[in-house]
């Protein structure tokens, strides 16, 4: 983790919704409130059980959020990517993270207090909108995890997360971003089970693996293992 200031919020790409809803009111940005990180690929961003302090807003990067275990048996509830909120589950309901997110390739975030983002919320409607569709989307992502752990087999729920990894890439070729472990904690399964499921899926030419590029060959039949798992 390493504190950044090389860019101002006016010069930023990626600016947040508070620096438009800051201009709207006719205020200055406090950008010496502003906290900006860049944390290397595998650092932890915020932990499960910390206080939370702060809004957190992914600027760069991609990271995963997930639920830590009992004996290092985690749970990764979804992925996300630029311009996404950090902690928006726990800003107005625990104090505590109930859950922990890692970058999984370097990443940048912006930090600002939950007083000012508190306020804004209150104040600004285009803000409360916004924070509240995003709100909703984590919760959508977590209870369809939820159904699919549930409901499906393990052929299902692999299935399953590899077809949400391209649909989170937008392309049905891509670089998986996260270890054959890692994927297993997608679907919780175990790395055994995840590495035996691949080969099936490749041998029965669903899908081609190259290390860690990933091709679905065959969309229609993994969808169908999905919802029949």
């Amino acid at each position: 983790m390493r504190l950044t200031s090389d860019t101002s919020c006016s010069q930023c790409a990626s600016r947040c919704d508070f620096y438009d809803a800051f201009l709207r009111a006719g205020k200055s940005f406090p950008d010496t409130e502003v906290i900006r990180v860049r944390f290397r690929k595998h650092e932890r961003i915020c932990r499960q059980g910390d206080s939370v302090s702060h809004a957190i807003y992914l600027t760069g990067g991609t990271a995963k959020l997930y639920i830590e275990g009992i004996n290092g048996r985690n749970i990764i509830l979804y992925l996300m990517r630029p311009p996404s909120y950090i902690g928006l589950l726990s800003f107005f309901e625990s104090i505590h993270y109930t859950y922990s997110v890692t970058a999984i390739e370097d990443a940048q975030v912006c930090m600002i207090g939950l007083e000012s983002l508190k306020q804004l919320y209150l104040e600004d409607h285009e803000v409360l909108l916004k924070l509240n569709r995003a709100f909703g989307k984590s919760v959508a992502l977590i209870m369809n995890k939820i159904i699919c752990l549930n409901q499906k087999n393990i052929r299902g729920r692999i299935a399953e997360s590899l077809l949400s990894l391209a649909a989170f890439y937008g392309n049905n070729s891509f670089h998986l971003p996260v270890t054959r472990r890692e994927l297993g904690e997608m679907s919780a399964i175990s790395e055994e089970n995840t590495v035996r499921l691949l080969t099936e899926l490749k041998n029965e030419n669903i899908i081609r693996l190259n290390g860690r590029a990933v091709d679905i060959l065959d969309t229609a039949m993994l969808k169908k293992i999905s919802e029949l798992g």
